[in-house]
């Protein structure tokens, strides 16, 4: 089933390629003042989401399929009170998502179902983890949508007032 494996790296690759994509669309126009304001008593910023999901590939798909050593520091995805620049935020976002594709585009039809293990993890595969990390990747770029068209909205009220 070589065309099978084919067409999973061809779409799992661009399905993260079109996640980066998303993102940059939705935080490209904030500044870094908005990219970290939760404009909600609950939830994440969008710069807390971003961090997490580069956390999140870079452990799963990164560190457990691509052996780069990546140490995860999941708390602080969440908790980071430094601030980097929405510059740095979205560098490191863009590494991640090009470190998923080159691995993705690395496997082979045997690598696909190759066994799979991880901390917090109940993918038994690396298709497994590669479908769960494309669904919580999407499941928090619906979120960035949001708070980015609530953050922009609040911009304009607080121009017009």
């Amino acid at each position: 089933m070589p065309e099978l494996a084919n067409t999973v790296v061809t779409e799992f690759a661009a399905f993260f390629e079109n996640i980066g994509a998303k993102a940059h669309k939705w935080v490209d126009p904030l500044s870094d003042e908005q990219l970290w304001r939760n404009p909600y008593s609950y939830g994440n910023s969008v710069g807390h989401l971003l961090l997490h999901l580069t956390g999140n590939l870079s452990y799963y798909i990164g560190a457990q399929i691509g052996a780069t050593g990546y140490v995860r520091n999941r708390d602080r995805e969440f908790t980071e009170a430094d601030r980097p620049s929405k510059e740095e935020v979205l560098r490191n976002f863009d590494r991640a998502i090009q470190l998923v594709v080159d691995t993705i585009r690395k496997q082979s039809a045997e690598n696909w179902s190759a066994a799979y293990s991880a901390e917090r993890s109940t993918a038994k595969t690396r298709f497994g983890i590669t479908l769960t990390c494309a669904a919580h990747a999407d499941h928090h770029i619906g979120q960035i949508i949001y708070l980015g068209r609530e953050l922009s909205a609040d911009a304009v009220r607080k121009a017009t007032t």
